[in-house]
């Protein structure tokens, strides 16, 4: 057997790596992939922990006394717990939201401090209340293109005047050369992660019909047309952007 028909064997058990198992174009946050979902994304992600920091930085100054502020797709909490941390003495309220109730379930039991909580709730059909920061950390990725544009208005009409969008995203490239070189570049970076050519085929298959990046144009196209004006790129790693938005 060769080394592709190994990988190819293996990608059909489902193990896409940390314990986490998930079908083809079946990749789920819900069953057991809470408990190991921060160790697999910090190695599936590129300057995921970067990230925070900067999102944390950020809240300097957007988050006054008494300022809400959601994370759209809060997954275990950790963010939006070290954003609590971080404005301490501030006494601001945060609300993450995710769709999964595993998930939810997970980052109520792991964090209960009385000014932040966790709603089980699809963004699309969710009531935002007004707030100074919303952060919306490789989420947005998730839902589908069609209820992107009415996401991304919900949350401007959310947003108090002079409040941000904090927007990361796996991007696509511009033209086939780029994304070619890109996606090479991140297959090698799962490599030095310590993933082995199964488990990253595996997870390829899972996220198939799950995972739609739109391309860094494609992205600063959607945040023009829900209302943003003032936007600028604050972290970069190939395939992997965050943006700043501010209304």
């Amino acid at each position: 057997m060769t080394t592709q028909e190994k990988a190819i064997a293996k990608s059909e058990t489902g193990k896409v790596g940390d314990t986490i198992k998930a079908k083809s174009a079946g990749w789920s946050f819900g069953g057991e992939t809470p408990a190991s979902f921060e160790d697999h994304v910090a190695k599936s992600v590129p300057l995921y922990q970067e990230g925070h920091d900067v999102v944390v930085q950020l809240s300097d100054y957007f988050l006054h006394q008494n300022s809400l502020c959601y994370e759209i797709g809060s997954s275990t909490g950790v963010l939006l717990d070290k954003v609590v941390n971080h404005n301490h003495q501030k006494n601001i309220r945060a609300v993450g939201i995710d769709v999964e109730s595993d998930m939810v379930a997970f980052a109520k039991q792991k964090y209960t401090k009385p000014n932040i909580s966790f709603v089980n709730a699809d963004i699309a059909e969710f009531d935002l209340e007004n707030a100074d920061m919303i952060v919306s950390y490789y989420t947005l990725q998730f839902i589908k293109p069609k209820f992107r544009m009415d996401v991304l208005r919900q949350i401007y009409d959310a947003l108090n005047w002079g409040g941000a969008l904090l927007l990361f995203e796996k991007v696509r490239a511009p033209d086939a050369r780029f994304q070619d070189i890109m996606s090479s570049l991140y297959i090698e970076y799962k490599i030095d992660q310590g993933y082995d050519a199964g488990e990253i085929l595996s997870k390829s298959r899972s996220l198939k019909g799950v995972l739609e990046p739109f391309s860094t144009g494609g992205n600063l196209d959607l945040l023009r047309k829900a209302g943003f004006e003032d936007i600028m790129t604050v972290m970069k790693y190939v395939s992997f952007e965050g943006f700043l938005a501010i209304k």
